[in-house]
Parts: structure tokens; sequence; C-alpha cells
């Protein structure tokens, strides 16, 4: 099993700061943020009324509108990006030369279908039981992603959908790293996606006091490890990545991005929604991670934070990452790549370890923007307001969720 190394061969997003690949890793390194006021529905009662909105998408360009109107815009989401990274990867649509027992689907949801319940609750409220929709379960579960993506290509190996909120994407790709690592699959489609910008689902965060209330000034509303932080800020979309067994994608020819070496998973069995005081959980998962990986504290070069622009995960994240790596912590570049994209929930963890796969390759740092007043309590370096060109070998990617969920990925720059 662990003579079986894993690699990243394709990638793909649909984000707040574009809707792919390119448009995504142009906008980060150049600071752009995708922060606008909510325009899909009226906010004018409600204290948030900034999002990370997708813009400019169109499900007809990957579906028919019959398609389309049978899936939740979580899937929506999940289908396009995965639809750009099986072409990243150089594989075809129908898995062509590809055994697809071989092939299997992790992409995860924190929510699932939020805006399919809320529509349909109220036409149950508005005109009767008998007017729901046929297809109002398969829309909502979170799992329907993974299950559409298969059968979108056909790929029949493991699938099932992970679900541990903020979290969940960078557990599917993790468990998809193991199921690699342990002969189950050669090839693993994994990320999460979301899409919970819906009146409801801003009630409960606004209700909570949980999200910004910069209204009148979004672009500047998501500044993780800031002194005047507020709250975070939704966004959505979907991150995805293929991961591959080393030998099968060099024996087909695949271009190879990064390596997955680590992965840590711990509970912080703590609170639902508090992490733990001084970040305990999350240093074991990043402990953990390391063990895997086989690697020191002193070898890893970039963090890309959970960094969700509260009080509490950043002052904790900060924590933890300093119990881990101790004076070291201030010798790493740290960023949350949230400070421009908004949180997108159970997607977060595929936008987020596609940042460290293109850092890796690119040699290129994203910023945390809005940096401007730091945190006494927040005092590492957080790579502030521009990024920076540095030639980097391992990158950690932390996402922390609700019910004290942690887990850590790490990637290395692929070294055959």
């Amino acid at each position: 099993m662990n003579d079986r190394r894993v690699v990243i061969t394709g990638t793909g997003i649909i984000s707040s700061v574009g809707n792919s690949v390119a448009e995504f890793w142009d906008s980060i390194v150049n600071g752009r943020s995708g922060i606008a006021p909510v325009t899909r529905f009226d906010t004018t009662r409600y204290r948030t009324r900034i999002a990370g909105e997708i813009k400019n998408f169109n499900i007809t360009d990957y579906m028919s509108e019959k398609e389309a109107r049978r899936l939740d815009m979580f899937c929506h989401y999940a289908i396009a990006a995965s639809d750009e990274a099986i072409r990243n990867a150089g594989i075809s649509s129908k898995l062509e030369g590809i055994d697809p027992t071989r092939v299997g689907v992790i992409v995860g949801s924190g929510i699932g279908g939020m805006q399919t319940f809320e529509q349909q609750c109220n036409i149950l409220y508005n005109r009767g039981p008998e007017k729901s929709s046929p297809f109002l379960i398969p829309m909502l579960i979170g799992d329907m992603a993974s299950g559409s993506i298969s059968m979108r290509y056909g790929a029949q190996g493991p699938n099932f959908g992970i679900v541990s909120a903020c979290a969940t994407a960078c557990h599917s790709i993790g468990e998809s790293f193991w199921i690699i690592k342990r002969g189950d699959a050669d090839v693993m489609v994994t990320g999460g996606a979301e899409a919970t910008v819906s009146p409801i689902g801003f009630a409960g965060f606004c209700s909570m006091r949980a999200m910004s209330e910069r209204n009148d000034d979004p672009l500047r509303a998501s500044r993780p490890f800031d002194a005047q932080r507020d709250g975070f800020v939704m966004s959505e979309g979907s991150g995805v990545l293929i991961l591959e067994e080393l030998e099968y994608a060099k024996k087909r020819g695949a271009n190879i991005i990064a390596e997955v070496v680590g992965y840590g998973a711990t509970a912080d069995a703590y609170h639902i929604t508090s992490p733990a005081p001084d970040g305990a959980g999350a240093a074991l998962a990043i402990k953990t991670a390391l063990g895997h990986a086989k690697l020191n504290p002193e070898d890893i070069d970039y963090i890309n934070a959970h960094g969700t622009s509260t009080s509490l995960n950043d002052k904790f994240e900060t924590a933890a990452i300093k119990s881990v790596f101790g004076q070291y912590a201030y010798e790493l570049n740290v960023s949350s790549t949230k400070s421009m994209t908004g949180h997108a929930l159970g997607a977060a963890g595929g936008i987020e370890t596609i940042a460290c796969a293109l850092a890796l390759k690119n040699g290129v740092i994203p910023p945390t923007i809005n940096l401007e007043n730091p945190d006494p309590e927040c005092d590492l370096n957080y790579t502030p307001n521009r990024a920076v060109e540095r030639k980097i070998n391992t990158a950690v990617n932390i996402n922390l969720g609700f019910g004290g969920h942690n887990a850590v990925l790490i990637l290395r720059s692929f070294i055959s």
C-alpha cells in the first residue's frame, strides 16, 4: 500500500473569482476579491447582504435544460468543475482506454441541495404535497454530486459523498488519496461543491451572527487574521481534482501537477460551532498528516489556512500552527485565499487544495488581502496583501468544520 504514490493530474474550479482554473489563479495571485452585494434574492431584512456569488455561469453550456432542472445548483457546479478537471487531466469524457471500474468519485457537499429544499418547501406550503417534485429527494441529498458525476462519465469505482461541513472537500480528497493508496482505484474524481447563497442559508448564518456585516464595503469584508474582522463571507462553487496512482498516470502520459503525500483527520470533541481552544484538534490533524507524509515540521514551506475571518477560528488556528511548528512557524508563508473567494463551505477544501497545487507548480504564494491591522493574537507571516514569488516544495491545506471536524492535506512538488 505504501508503495502506491498519488498525484494530481487535473483540476477544475467554479468560484466567485473565476469559472476556470486559469481565471481563478489569475484572480488570487493578483489579490482580486469576488465579494459583492447579493443579487439572487432580496436581502433588505438581513444583517448580511454580501456574498461570493458565482457570476456568468450557464449550466446549459454543460447539459440540456431538461437535465439541469433535475439537479440542484450544487450539482451544476460540481459537474462543471469536474468537466474541466477531466479535460485538463487528458481523460476523455467517456473514459476511453480506461477501465471504468478503476475510476471512483467522491465529491462531497457540506449542506447539499439547500435551494431545492427551500423551493420545494414553498411549493408544499402554498400548493400542497401533490405539487412536490418527484425529483425532490435525489435533488437535495448530498451524495448526488458524486452519483451524477459517475453517471456522466461511466465511472464504476468507489462512489459516495462525504459530509463534514466546511471540511467536506478536504476529507473527500483525503479519503480518495487512501482509496488509491490501498489499491481500490487508480483514478479518483474528488473535491466538493456548495450552493447555499439562498434566503434560508443566509437566515441561519445571520441568526448565528457568524457572517460579516461590512455590507457597505464588500471587497474588504473578508479579512482573515485582521483585528477588525467581523465574520466570514459566504460564497459558493466547486473545486474538483483528478487524483491518480503515479505509475498509472505515467503510463498514459499524464501531466502531473503535484503529489499528495499526507492526510490527517481528527475531531475536536468540543463544541458544535466553536473550534477547540488553542486549536488542539487542528494541531493533531496536522501532526497526523506529517506522520503519514514522513515529513518534519521544518519540511513545510506554505500553509493555506482555513482562515475564515471569524474571531475564534483565526486565533485558534494560529495557535494550532504554532503548537506544531514552534518557532519555525514564523518562517512559514501562511495565507487565506478566503480573503478573496469568500468561504465556499463544503467546497472550500477543493478550491484551496487547488490553490496549494498551483502555488507549488508556479512558485507563487497567493496573498491574504485586507490584512491591514494585524490581530496581536495572529502574529504569523500571512503573506499580507501581495503575492510572493518563492520556490516551495511542500504545502499544507487546512480545513475545519462545524461539529469539530478537522482535515489536513499535504502536497509536494512532484519528483520522479
